[in-house]
């Protein structure tokens, strides 16, 4: 080989770079410590940035174009380099290609759940995960920050840090809006778009990065959460009370037996204690009596009685104050021997004043 191939051997003609791979952020051009030529073609594609580095400083930046490396197209590197009137020597410079398509699909979530105050249920903790899309805007920058000297910087080696980051500022934004846990879901979309605001901010700024597109997929709570919400929602479905307990009663009566019995007797108790403190209200000065308080029914009948043997004074026995209330006599009965239901015993009988009634049933 004569001097003349030997030293054109040496030199670089062409730099180019072809990226085969769809996870590579930057490549640094492989001279294999051969120089720059003058007159050098520099071809950049689409979606690439190239970053020349001459001693250890950053110099021109170059967009997609084909460029003849020139001293009038390299202006700050002729100055680091020296070049006053221009250069006709080779040179040595680190060359950085930088892929700026956008990175799409980039998952992140929450490692472990983050502590939030909410206004429903006090302080709970939160998951959430979701993607984002990202692409790189100031070449310098995410060189100096990211990067480095690596010659083949990957996704994979910067996917930990861009995901911590995420979680961060999630976390902050969520705070900030005060959005409660019920409504969270409601709110994905919106709360995507609101925290691209505040995180684009602080990517370009540390990292030379722009976030295009942050999506909320899920936030979930703990399971004693999801049991309240659960309670809350069967709430809502039952709606009116006394609907409920008519419904209750019908579908137990239904099934009959013991079964049927019981299910019916926290119906019956609360329908009970209903009728009664009609009856009480209908019994106030200037009230109208209630309809089935007629002299023709048992209850209306059985309050009379008491009130004529007690020379004025309202006064009932335990099974009257048991058909007044719709209850077992048993349960007055025991009321009574707890103190909770205020009675006088004559002899081996019991009599209960209705004022004392009406007492117990205002607890």
């Amino acid at each position: 080989m004569s001097l003349l191939n030997i030293i054109t051997s040496e030199l670089i003609d062409v730099i180019e770079w072809t990226d085969d791979s769809r996870d590579t952020l930057s490549y640094r051009w492989p001279d294999e410590d051969k120089e720059i030529k003058n007159g050098a073609q520099l071809v950049v594609r689409e979606s690439q940035l190239v970053q020349f580095v001459a001693a250890g400083r950053y110099a021109d930046l170059f967009v997609p174009g084909k460029h003849t490396l020139a001293t009038g197209n390299v202006p700050i590197l002729s100055t680091i380099l020296g070049w006053k009137y221009g250069f006709q020597s080779p040179f040595k410079c680190d060359v950085y290609f930088l892929n700026t398509r956008l990175f799409t699909g980039n998952k992140w979530g929450t490692a472990n759940p983050v502590m939030m105050r909410d206004r429903d249920f006090g302080v709970v903790r939160l998951r959430a995960f979701g993607t984002y899309d990202f692409r790189i805007v100031e070449a310098p920058k995410f060189l100096r920050e990211v990067a480095g000297t690596d010659q083949n910087f990957r996704l994979d080696e910067f996917a930990d840090t861009m995901r911590s980051r995420m979680v961060s500022v999630f976390t902050e934004a969520l705070a900030r809006a005060g959005v409660p846990v019920l409504d969270v879901a409601q709110r994905y979309a919106e709360l995507g778009e609101a925290l691209l605001m505040i995180i684009n901010p602080a990517m370009r700024e540390k990292y030379g990065l722009e976030v295009t597109s942050f999506i909320l997929e899920n936030v979930s709570v703990p399971p004693e959460v999801e049991q309240a919400v659960d309670k809350r929602s069967s709430m809502s479905v039952i709606g009116n009370l006394n609907d409920y307990v008519k419904y209750q009663m019908g579908v137990a009566m239904g099934q009959g037996g013991e079964a049927g019995a019981a299910a019916t007797l926290p119906a019956q108790m609360a329908m009970g204690f209903g009728m009664a403190q009609e009856m009480m209200r209908s019994m106030q000065p200037g009230a109208h009596p209630p309809a089935g308080a007629a002299s023709g029914s048992p209850i209306g009948g059985a309050a009379a009685r008491a009130e004529g043997g007690a020379g004025g004074l309202e006064v009932l026995t335990p099974e009257q104050a048991a058909q007044t209330l719709a209850v077992p006599v048993e349960d007055v009965m025991a009321a009574i021997a707890a103190g909770d239901l205020k009675a006088r015993k004559i002899g081996s009988a019991h009599r209960i004043a209705r004022a004392a009634l009406e007492e117990f049933l205002r607890g």
